[in-house]
């Protein structure tokens, strides 16, 4: 018999940093996105309120992770963890991840002018955003959106389209991802340079969320809006960082949803009995529970790794930031399943809170891979 040695870091902690930020984004979110709240901007054009966007700049969560030469307090990637996790469980969207991201790769990717430029403008509440997709597949290892630079003037062209946007029509700063022959490029490109109606709006299933698909065709750029060259190991690393986040913002939900169940088994009766009573409900409850602080621990491991790694993300960050986002994948696809069917023929209606659960859930699972994508990347990190 043949036996297969996996060594793993298991290291986790949680810092005093980390908890003074959980504290305040708890009660923040729950102070400004009740459930009554997240239902009355389903239909708005944002999805979130300006206001309430205006005051997590002021709180510095857009400059956590921006180094303070450009604006922000530099306390680390682990410190977005818990502002994740809190808005996961009210379900509070805005620009937040994206912003977030797309400040990262200019800070691991861009020369010091750019940064100068950009970062500054992101810490103080410019929305900005990735365009990466040409499709669904987070997996793809080119992009149909060219970079031609055979023009005169020395001029540079993008032309595509990039789909699944996040905050696309809301973003003022897009980086582009571009083909230039076999190399892969990215570019920042600025709102102004494109047409009006460049900007389709995505109708998603989750509608707390909001994406657009975005035409780059015959966008004229300058070199300086070029990162660097090598900039895919950057790259890499924002997609894993987004993962984290994304499993975050998954373990919130996922608690939420169980609270909102609980609360329904605790009330509901059938035949005389509370329904919470029954053991064939009783145990997805206890499964549910378990799931989630199994991928809460995944999450806050993966942080733990973040906090220890300044550069270019080690081989067991790589592996925490995957199996956070499959075990939180799993974790909210199946709370929000049994939540809707907890709930009976109700749990089938729009009007039901757990449709926001189920739908959160397909949403955040397919958003930087979903679990069959990160599980087959996991394989060779693990097995090789």
């Amino acid at each position: 018999m043949t036996f297969i040695n996996i060594e793993a870091n298991t290291d986790m902690r949680f810092s005093e940093d980390q908890q003074m930020i959980q504290e305040a984004a708890r009660g923040f979110c729950q102070d400004k996105s009740d459930i009554e709240t997240v239902r009355k901007l389903l239909p708005s054009e944002a999805g979130f309120q300006a206001n309430v966007w205006q005051e997590m700049v002021d709180l510095g969560w857009l400059g956590i992770c921006i180094e303070e030469n450009y604006g922000g307090s530099e306390l680390g990637l682990d410190c977005l963890v818990p502002i994740a996790e809190s808005m996961g469980r009210q379900l509070l969207a805005t620009p937040f991840f994206c912003s977030t991201l797309a400040a990262q790769l200019i800070q691991r990717a861009g020369n010091e002018s750019q940064k100068a430029r950009y970062l500054p403008r992101i810490a103080n509440g410019t929305v900005a955003t990735l365009a990466l997709l040409d499709n669904e597949d987070w997996g793809a290892t080119s992009s149909q959106c060219t970079l031609n630079t055979e023009l005169p003037n020395s001029d540079l062209q993008i032309d595509g389209r990039k789909q699944l946007v996040e905050a696309g029509a809301q973003a003022d700063i897009f980086i582009v991802l571009c083909q230039q022959g076999e190399q892969q490029r990215l570019a920042i490109v600025e709102r102004e340079q494109l047409d009006d109606a460049a900007i389709q709006a995505h109708t998603l299933i989750d509608e707390t969320k909001r994406a657009a698909a975005i035409e780059f065709n015959h966008v004229r750029i300058r070199e300086d809006q070029l990162l660097d060259a090598s900039a895919s190991d950057a790259l890499n690393d924002v997609k894993l960082l987004g993962a984290l986040l994304t499993a975050a913002e998954s373990v919130g939900a996922t608690a939420s949803c169980l609270n909102l169940t609980v609360e329904y088994l605790n009330t509901r009766k059938q035949f005389g009995k509370l329904i919470g009573s029954y053991q064939s409900l009783k145990h997805p409850a206890v499964d549910i529970l378990n799931m989630m602080e199994g991928a809460r621990s995944q999450v806050y491991h993966a942080a733990t790794l973040l906090a220890d790694n300044l550069g270019k993300l080690t081989r067991d960050a790589e592996i925490a930031c995957r199996m956070s986002k499959v075990t939180a994948n799993d974790a909210l696809l199946f709370a929000g399943d049994r939540a809707v069917q907890f709930h009976g023929g109700m749990g089938f209606t729009y009007e039901c809170d757990a449709q926001l659960y189920i739908r959160r859930a397909q949403w955040g699972q397919q958003q930087f891979g979903d679990s069959a994508h990160h599980r087959k990347r996991l394989a060779p990190l693990l097995l090789a």
